[in-house]
């Protein structure tokens, strides 16, 4: 497989852009090598410059569930293109796309539109010390929220870590009061409020994590942190940027039937272009200026290209329900991998939830931050390449998850397990 175009773009990035990346997701620095450089995509497949067609599991990190243009996608937004790209003034697309997100989401009563996930949940954490009047944070480590100065804090070394800035630029002041917690440690949480309960305005997280690769709750997590918040009087905030419409069309709290007090959305919502929102409680974004004192604005927020795409997505969702044939097939491709790695004599372990879903190289369940980091990141990387020599693009890091799309045929889920059977038998071959 040739990659001497993208190696060739790549470098000429790297004279003008950081890293000769917009994203450091993108930088292939959990596996070696230059980024692969894109032209196109088609269904379920991504076509770099140098004319590699590639089975594609990242789906632009999660928001192309109906694969790359779609036909219904591509015609709303070119209809809305032929109207303008934006005004700064309200439109009927965000209304209608508000209406759609609270008709999906259960315990979303209003929701205001902002431009990508990290606006969402950052916005989310200031309505909930808004409304609470209480500064401090709970968030979970390996549990990503965006680079929201507050929330870029990770465990460390020990089991708890108060207010140390994971990002040189973040003030220690920042993040002073934010707590991070250990993922799926229910016990750590109940401790944490009978010491500070008064002071706790929100606890945040990803319902399902994707961040760290895919790690589900444990059975009674989800519901022992609705009952301390209530308790105590804080906000449960879900942060569903990826699990939204993706693993049920109302995302994990209807999957799991738990109402957070606040949910933050993106990805799916604006179908492959920039948009996300935050919503919940009526009595709770009725904080939110102009309505209420806590301020939050956004010149291109609900922009009519992203209502579009975004309405457009939604809708062939709710009306194909695709979700039953998505989750087999996952379960399908998941077993597949598993199977294969067995067979090589690897150790490792599988996470898996709708379409979402990670192949861990540790023997390990992988149930929170410490255990995903277990994982035999050069292992990986053998696996990532290899892969991609097969004609297969997975996410660039272990502690990423993948998506299968509606546009993924059986045929193509076949190729990937037959891809990983060549590749992982090699890598146990190789030691």
């Amino acid at each position: 497989m040739s990659r001497e175009k993208s190696h060739r773009q790549f470098q000429r990035a790297c004279a003008v852009i950081p890293g000769g990346v917009n994203s450091p997701a993108r930088a292939f620095g959990g596996v070696g090598g230059d980024p692969l450089v894109m032209e196109r995509g088609e269904g379920p497949h991504l076509i770099d410059i140098d004319g590699n067609r590639l089975i594609d599991y990242v789906g632009s990190w999660g928001p192309h569930i109906l694969g790359h243009r779609h036909p219904a996608v591509v015609a709303a937004v070119q209809r809305a293109l032929d109207c303008g790209t934006s005004f700064g003034a309200p439109t009927v697309l965000e209304t209608e796309l508000a209406e759609l997100v609270i008709e999906a989401v259960p315990s979303i009563e209003r929701v205001r539109m902002v431009n990508s996930g990290t606006e969402a949940t950052m916005s989310a954490i200031r309505v909930a010390r808004g409304f609470t009047g209480r500064d401090v944070i709970i968030k979970f480590a390996g549990c990503y929220h965006g680079h929201v100065d507050s929330l870029l804090v990770k465990a460390g070394s020990a089991a708890t870590t108060l207010g140390v800035p994971s990002s040189p630029g973040v003030p220690r002041g920042c993040t002073a009061d934010t707590i991070c917690l250990e993922y799926n440690d229910l016990q750590q949480v109940a401790d944490t409020f009978a010491a500070r309960g008064d002071e706790i305005a929100g606890v945040i997280l990803e319902p399902v994590v994707g961040n760290m690769g895919v790690v589900l709750p444990l059975p009674g997590f989800l519901e022992g942190l609705q009952a301390l918040c209530r308790k105590h009087g804080a906000l449960l905030i879900f942060d569903e940027v990826m699990t939204g419409f993706r693993v049920a069309f109302g995302g994990a709290q209807e999957r799991f039937g738990i109402r957070p007090d606040l949910t933050t959305l993106g990805k799916i919502l604006g179908g492959g272009i920039p948009a996300g929102a935050y919503g919940g409680r009526a009595d709770v974004m009725n904080c939110v200026s102009p309505v209420g004192p806590v301020y939050q604005a956004g010149t291109l927020s609900g922009n009519p290209l992203a209502m579009a795409c975004g309405l457009a997505t939604l809708r062939t969702l709710q009306e194909t329900n695709p979700y039953a044939r998505l989750e087999r097939e996952t379960q399908r491709l998941v077993a597949g991998l598993a199977d294969a790695a067995q067979a090589a004599g690897l150790p490792h372990s599988t996470a898996q939830i709708g379409s979402m879903f990670t192949l861990f190289f540790t023997g390990e369940k992988v149930t929170d931050y410490a255990s995903a980091s277990g994982s035999d990141t050069q292992r990986f990387a053998r696996y990532f390449w290899g892969m991609i020599d097969r004609g297969v693009y997975l996410p660039c890091s272990q502690f990423e998850a993948n998506f299968v799309s509606t546009a993924h045929r059986p045929a193509d889920i076949d190729a990937t397990i037959a891809a990983a059977r060549d590749v992982l038998l090699g890598i146990s071959e190789g030691g």
